[in-house]
């Protein structure tokens, strides 16, 4: 069974082995990090206080199970946690603190809604960007969840964050 074929199996957004045939395990990330940029920026919108945290999550790891399939790589959801934590704090307070406000203030009636659904969609395809871009990079120069070094990746990421704001801004006007 090919790298793509396992990838549907999967749940999740569905990207289908047309869409992946014929492309470079780089542009088959690429792909599948694209995809949930949208659906993390969706799950932002979700009315609930943390529920649209968790949805977030849930996205970002059903992204790496499929990429670390594209690269037919072991995925342990314990590990990707033990990598993912210390990036997100590579953010620092502000982002971090930003997203789960944009959660909870959700709560307000009317005024709680909007202003989450102005922030929390960007914030929330920014990281799953970062996140889908940095684990691509680290898995095409032979790389797996096992070796990826959060420190060293910090910095990288705290980039690819701020990339990811325009691409989760532009991929919501699409």
């Amino acid at each position: 069974m090919s790298a793509t074929q396992k990838n549907e199996k999967v749940k999740g957004p569905e990207i289908t082995v047309e869409e992946l045939d014929g492309l470079s395990t780089l542009d088959q990330a690429n792909k599948i990090t694209r995809r949930f940029v949208l659906w993390s920026a969706g799950g932002g919108l979700i009315p609930v206080p943390l529920v649209d945290i968790a949805a977030i999550y849930a996205a970002q790891v059903t992204m790496i199970t499929k990429m670390s399939q594209v690269y037919e790589i072991p995925f342990s959801e314990h590990k990707f946690k033990n990598v993912l934590l210390p990036l997100f704090g590579a953010l620092g307070i502000v982002p971090v603190t930003t997203g789960i406000l944009a959660s909870v203030i959700k709560v307000i009636p009317g005024v709680g809604q909007l202003i989450s659904s102005l922030s929390m969609p960007v914030m929330a395809g920014a990281i799953t960007y970062a996140t889908g871009s940095i684990f691509a990079a680290h898995f095409e120069a032979g790389g797996t969840l096992l070796d990826f070094n959060p420190e060293v990746m910090k910095e990288h990421y705290k980039k690819l964050f701020d990339e990811g704001k325009t691409v989760a801004k532009d991929a919501a006007g699409a």
